[in-house]
């Protein structure tokens, strides 16, 4: 598995064009989840869970959006649909552990967890992305174009680590591993 590439200019590209949707790189989790456009910005506008009400209708549109792609054959899409829903999850959980969003304290140190966290609307709200998020995650397409994608993506390492290194972007914060791509 190659790692998420965050060098490269993704303010200059656009992951609809043939070209570029080749420089996709799956990563872990939702690594990436902000930064490829246009799909960032079109399922973002959705993106929503401060309620279980409005999560539902949030994963639910989401989910819908991922059917689309994969209904045109577009495997970005879907999986940036399938990173959403679990960013909805993760970040769900993170409000339901910590009412205020933030984990760490000043110093550092973590905050104690909420006592209502399992309990809470963010924890309901949490609970309906991640049921999205599998649903989508274990669909037998997606699983079968994503095995394809990871077969795929050592192809274009090369022409992603040439663009990252001529870009001026440096991201390393976000790196796990250095810009080598490991083969």
């Amino acid at each position: 598995m190659l790692e998420f590439c965050y060098e490269l200019p993704y303010e200059e590209l656009d992951f609809t064009d043939k070209d570029t949707h080749e420089l996709y790189r799956i990563g872990r989790g939702e690594q990436g989840v902000l930064l490829v456009r246009p799909y960032t910005n079109t399922i973002c506008a959705h993106w929503k869970f401060r309620t279980p009400d409005i999560a539902t209708q949030s994963a639910n549109k989401i989910y819908s959006m991922f059917l689309d792609y994969m209904g045109h054959g577009d495997f970005v899409g879907m999986d940036m649909c399938r990173k959403f829903l679990e960013m909805g999850f993760t970040r769900a959980r993170r409000y339901a552990n910590h009412h205020s969003g933030t984990k760490y304290n000043d110093d550092g140190s973590v905050k104690p967890q909420e006592s209502d966290h399992w309990d809470c609307h963010y924890n309901q709200s949490a609970q309906i992305f991640k049921k999205m998020r599998d649903k989508a995650a274990y669909d037998p397409e997606y699983k079968r174009q994503r095995t394809i994608w990871r077969s795929n993506e050592s192809t274009y390492a090369t022409r992603v680590d040439t663009l990252a290194a001529t870009s001026n972007v440096k991201r390393t914060r976000y790196s796990r591993r250095s810009n080598e791509v490991h083969r």
